[in-house]
């Protein structure tokens, strides 16, 4: 590895949930005005991921506001961003959504699931808890065979 990919790594935010293009996020970013920092959500569509390497990596968030749509590009490891949270899922077939672009109304609409907080704990705590579960004891009937 060159030393660039190495200073990359470091920079990486550990606590970044995994982002996918239809997953729907909100993003927390810093803004300042004048002397005062405020945080501002920006809550939409994942229609691009860019392909860049670890602090170069990219996301594009689009949601559209009184009928026109607004897109916005994120680095994901910039100190503005505060948090990323993923609101919801949605399966797609592409790794660039563009075509949402044209769409408007129920066509908008992607399938999906909602994400919540309890979800996301009843799965961790599920896949902590499988590894110490016992083997299942074999029934009567294939005892006897």
């Amino acid at each position: 590895m060159n030393l660039l990919q190495e200073v990359q790594k470091l920079a990486i935010k550990k606590n970044t949930p995994e982002i996918r293009p239809g997953y729907t996020v909100r993003v927390s970013q810093k803004i300042k005005e004048g002397e005062k920092e405020r945080i501002q959500a920006f809550e939409g569509l994942v229609i691009r991921i860019n392909s860049g390497y670890g602090a170069d990596k990219t996301i594009t968030v689009r949601k559209v506001v009184d009928g026109i749509g607004v897109e916005r590009i994120f680095p994901l490891c910039s100190p503005t961003i505060t948090k990323i949270e993923v609101k919801k899922t949605s399966k797609v077939r592409r790794a660039k959504l563009f075509y949402m672009r044209d769409r408007s109304g129920k066509s908008a609409k992607l399938r999906g699931s909602f994400v919540s907080d309890k979800n996301l704990a009843g799965n961790e705590a599920r896949d902590e808890a499988q590894p110490n579960l016992p083997a299942p004891e074999p029934s009567t009937s294939e005892k006897e065979a």
